[in-house]
């Protein structure tokens, strides 16, 4: 039986084959919800579902697209947002 910090369904159960060809049991942190559009609330595309320490370590052009407003607003939101600005 595992330790009770590890009984909760708040950490994601992997099996990872271990040295010796036995097949172990490891405890893992879920990943967070996807980013979401400031304007809409779609899901951003181009962002990844990853936990902060992974994240930290990626370079800044993959954790947002390269455009205005990228990983704040979807682009049909930023579409919307300059066009009302020019007027």
């Amino acid at each position: 039986m595992p330790k009770p910090s590890l009984r909760s369904r708040s950490l994601r159960r992997v099996f990872r084959k271990v040295p010796g060809n036995r097949v172990s049991l490891q405890y893992k942190k879920k990943k967070p919800k996807s980013a979401r559009c400031g304007g809409c609330g779609a899901v951003l595309k181009g962002v990844p579902r990853e936990l902060p320490f992974r994240m930290r370590n990626m370079a800044k052009t993959k954790k947002r697209p390269e455009r205005p407003f990228g990983g704040v607003l979807c682009s049909r939101c930023m579409r919307q947002q300059i066009v009302s600005k020019i007027r």
